[in-house]
């Protein structure tokens, strides 16, 4: 059994740039064309020794730069795959957060790199093709993973790099026993990099039973992992929640409302609609389809208020939040903490609203004591919130074309531009140039409804 090394130094004199990190000056210019030109503490902390070959677990919060820090190295490494056998794994705990990281691997690729997400709620044809053809990443939640294992259309003996995102979420969400064996199915000799908000409990679990001597980061917050965010507790009875919600989007622009049930969200959206905010619901009885389209509607301002389940307290990572709103109180404290990142990101400004009852005070109170703050129980006041820059919203989505949606995660998916193998001195093949990368730069560079395992079940089923 494996045990985890001691920390490694958090205190940088200065921050590095991605290039003294290791990174290609290639790589690191496309990240600099979108705006990312320095690196977080956990891509400083982790990518040199992730670009070594070594074993890594970082605890950071939702915001901190986690998938670039695991991204980064991934890319620069990973071999090329036969058919069925990806070379490369990362598990992820809901469909949302598998295709955002789908999306940044593939901006990160080389043209010849193919990455393909699999997850349920699609069917699998789509994934069944991509499979035949090659996978270099898969990024995978586990009960479609294991399913495809099952019908022997992937095999994970030759994954020799592994990455586990969200971890503490998977634990929280019933797969510990399917990473288990996942993981069990990968090869021997492999590097597994760790990212989570807590190591402890069944997160150590993992650390000790499957990383070989990792470097350990863990990124120190003077609160918790929502610190950036002004916290409001408001005393509102549910009659009045729809409207006093209303009045909150309509001042402080793009909001996620969490609710307590599938149902509720359902009628919460509709009802905002009714009182002209545009709102979209998101919860594990929407097909994929149309849980990727109401991200889209919200990302593009289509739709100003996101109403979700706990599936999605984890799953939307959208940039510019402005608002968290409580409608219904979440189960406990690290749902709370949760729910709350989705606003206040990578050091943003932000509000997180909950709405309190007379009969939900006291427990209010208490889960808000085990997080260390003392609250006060106030009216509400939307006119006192900061309020949004005017915004035209985009026109009405056009009709979806018939016979088809988006194309497989095939080769050339949104890589950096021309790649930086090709910009190397001295050009050279493809294979040659792979060869390269591989020996030389690795030195270098659920439902809101339900509690416990019922809804932890319920949620497997829908991921």
């Amino acid at each position: 059994m494996h045990t985890p090394s001691a920390d490694a130094s958090t205190d940088a004199v200065a921050t590095p740039s991605f290039e003294q990190l290791g990174v290609p000056a290639e790589l690191a210019s496309s990240l600099a064309a979108r705006g990312i030109a320095a690196p977080f503490p956990i891509q400083s902390a982790t990518i040199p020794a992730a670009l070594d070959g070594r074993d890594v677990c970082g605890k950071a919060p939702t915001g901190a730069g986690k998938t670039l820090a695991f991204g980064i190295p991934l890319m620069l490494r990973v071999r090329r795959a036969r058919p069925r056998a990806p070379r490369a794994l990362v598990l992820a705990p809901t469909r949302e957060l598998a295709a955002q990281i789908c999306d940044e691997l593939r901006q990160l690729a080389d043209p010849d790199q193919t990455i393909e997400a699999f997850y349920g709620g699609v069917g699998f044809g789509k994934q069944l093709k991509a499979l035949r053809a090659g996978v270099d990443v898969a990024v995978a939640c586990p009960g479609r993973l294991e399913d495809l294992i099952n019908q022997g259309e992937m095999k994970l003996s030759e994954v020799d790099l592994v990455v586990l995102d969200e971890a503490d979420r998977m634990a929280d969400m019933g797969f510990l026993p399917a990473v288990k064996r996942l993981l069990d199915a990968c090869a021997d000799e492999r590097q597994t990099l760790l990212f989570s908000a807590t190591l402890d409990g069944d997160v150590d679990v993992i650390i000790r039973r499957y990383l070989h001597d990792p470097i350990r980061h863990e990124e120190q917050r003077s609160q918790d992992d929502v610190d950036t965010a002004e916290h409001l507790y408001w005393s509102v009875e549910r009659p009045d929640r729809v409207e006093v919600t209303a009045r909150i989007v309509a001042r402080t622009g793009p909001t996620v409302v969490f609710c307590r049930t599938k149902r509720g969200a359902d009628r919460v959206a509709k009802q905002l609609d009714s009182r002209g905010v545009s709102a979209v619901a998101i919860h594990g009885d929407r097909s994929q389809g149309q849980r990727e389209r109401a991200l889209e509607d919200f990302r593009s301002g289509r739709a100003r208020a996101i109403v979700a389940t706990d599936v999605a307290a984890r799953g939307i990572h959208v940039d510019g939040v402005s608002c968290v709103i409580h409608f219904d109180p979440s189960e406990d404290a690290k749902d709370y903490v949760h729910r709350s990142g989705r606003t206040g990101r990578a050091g943003a400004s932000g509000t997180v609203i909950s709405f309190v009852s007379r009969e939900q005070k006291r427990d209010m109170v208490r889960q808000q004591r085990g997080l260390g703050r003392q609250i006060e129980v106030t009216d509400a006041m939307p006119d006192r919130l900061p309020e949004a820059a005017p915004f035209d919203a985009p026109p009405p989505r056009a009709p979806k074309p018939q016979g088809g949606g988006r194309g497989g995660g095939a080769r050339n998916g949104g890589g950096r531009p021309g790649g930086h193998k090709g910009a190397k001195p001295g050009g050279g093949s493809k294979s040659s140039s792979r060869n390269r990368r591989r020996n030389g730069r690795s030195g270098n560079g659920p439902s809101g409804g339900g509690s416990g395992s019922a809804q932890r079940a319920q949620v497997a089923r829908h991921n």
